[in-house]
């Protein structure tokens, strides 16, 4: 039975080892992705052009 127990705890062990893996890579790539969109709103910026985000401005206008 210890045997069972044992192998059973290891294989649970590398299952959560594993899961928490791939969210740290979940989690590097959004952190890429959110660098390169701020680059690229840097940049647009900084050229006079127009800011292409997606989603809303980040204050509201005065609504008098």
């Amino acid at each position: 039975m210890d045997d069972k127990m044992e192998n059973a705890a290891k294989g649970r062990k590398a299952v959560i080892e594993e899961q928490a893996k791939l969210r740290r890579e979940r989690a590097a790539e959004k952190l890429r992705e959110n660098l390169a969109r701020r680059k690229q709103q840097t940049r647009a910026r900084r050229s006079g052009q127009a800011d292409e985000t997606n989603g809303l401005p980040a204050a509201k206008m005065d609504e008098s």
